[in-house]
């Protein structure tokens, strides 16, 4: 069988490509509520938040029992199969996160004491090493250093799942619910832009029922109409709404609304823009990421699998995807070094061009009349289907070298 390697004569100091797609979902951020911890998996409940905030150790019980959610989820995601049930993790978000390891991601989660970073190689969570990074209803501001971590992660390429609920849900008695964590994050930044992804969250709201008020969208909607399955109603369970800015962001879209009509920039249930090179997904409301699965100690609800069904599944996964599919290439920019991969069947490649990038890429794989492309250009693999890209700019040289 024939071989093919790529050698790429540089080394860059953050990417965002990756043979396998990898998502981390937050979990620093007393991701808790009374019926759920938002949690992929926790194999302890040896955490309390304090009423001044903060996570911090202590001896089990009902005061001290919140999730502790371990870097790997047990037992392994290699053993997942069709068959898996929503039980095999413990925690809320235990079967959304099976269901992105049966798509092929993989997943992780931050824990408690760990750092959001973007750029930092002495943080093995920095969120390079991640496609999509989740957060659900976080119940602790954001640093000015998390950020800067976060915007950038997004600019760059990565993706960003937010996820709040209703106004009211300080969890944790600091003074701040997820509508003012993530109001915030958008509101308080370094990046010259109050409103960045074009979108705020709703406060004093506290919202309940089911909307088939679906936007107008375009048949092929990602999010709706996704490879997941299509989504025609959705259930709040004390939520909260948006409010869409377009003249701050015009990628904003709303998917679904609370009220009539179903179109406009208030009563937003979910939405989704892009921003940079990334792109980010809002929900106002963690009821339909709950799986029933978790702290004993709570009262748990199964919603992502047995609410409104299959229609909270289908919404969430395609957003998933959406958020994981984009922008899959190597920009391969600001490079030093050396880094190399294998791929099989070195002929199995297509390259088409970058507008306004100077490159040259050169595909060789022996035979004399393989072409060779100078000139702007984009070359993607398919080995194993899985549309891994290259993409190379400005003055940089790719070498495909067949044997």
């Amino acid at each position: 069988m024939k071989k093919c390697i790529l050698i790429i004569v540089l080394i860059w100091p953050f990417h965002l490509c990756f043979a396998q797609v990898k998502i981390l979902f937050d979990a620093s951020k007393a991701e808790t509520a009374g019926n759920a911890d938002w949690v992929i998996d926790a194999d302890s409940y040896n955490l309390r938040w304090p009423p001044n905030g903060g996570y911090f150790l202590c001896n089990t019980g009902l005061t001290c029992g919140e999730g502790n959610a371990q870097n790997i989820a047990t037992p392994f995601q290699n053993t997942i199969t069709a068959a898996t049930s929503e039980n095999f993790w413990s925690g809320a978000l235990s079967y959304w996160g099976i269901d992105c390891v049966r798509k092929g991601y993989a997943v992780e989660s931050l824990p408690y004491n760990g750092v959001i970073s973007f750029g930092n190689t002495g943080n093995a969570f920095d969120l390079s090493n991640y496609k999509v990074f989740v957060v659900c209803e976080p119940n602790l501001l954001f640093s000015a250093t998390e950020k800067t971590a976060m915007f950038n992660f997004v600019k760059a390429g990565g993706s960003l799942f937010m996820i709040a609920n209703h106004d009211g849900s300080d969890r944790n008695f600091d003074g701040y619910d997820s509508p003012d964590i993530w109001n915030d994050l958008m509101q308080n930044n370094n990046t010259g832009n109050t409103n960045p992804f074009g979108f705020s969250f709703d406060y004093f709201i506290d919202t309940s029922g089911t909307s088939n008020l679906v936007a107008s969208l375009p048949v092929n909607d990602s999010l709706v109409r996704g490879s997941f399955g299509n989504v025609t109603k959705l259930k709040w369970n004390g939520g909260t709404t948006m409010t869409l800015t377009p003249s701050a962001n015009p990628t904003i879209k709303a998917v679904f609304y609370s009220k009539s009509p179903a179109s406009g920039n208030n009563n937003v249930m979910v939405a989704y823009a892009k921003y940079g090179n990334g792109r980010v997904v809002a929900f106002g409301d963690s009821s339909p990421f709950d799986d029933g699965t978790g702290d004993s100690n709570d009262a748990l609800f199964n919603n992502y699998n047995g609410g409104t069904t299959p229609d909270y599944r289908n919404l969430i996964m395609n957003s998933t995807i959406w958020l994981a599919s984009f922008n899959a290439s190597c920009d391969v920019n600001n490079w030093t070094g050396a880094i190399s991969s294998a791929w099989e069947n070195p002929y199995n490649w297509s390259c088409g061009t970058i507008p306004g990038v100077n490159t040259e890429v050169r595909i060789n794989t022996g035979k004399p009349n393989y072409p060779v492309i100078s000139s702007n250009a984009i070359c993607k693999s398919m080995y194993n289907n899985s549309g891994t890209s290259i993409r190379v700019k400005t003055g940089f040289k790719l070498n495909v070298l067949g044997n």
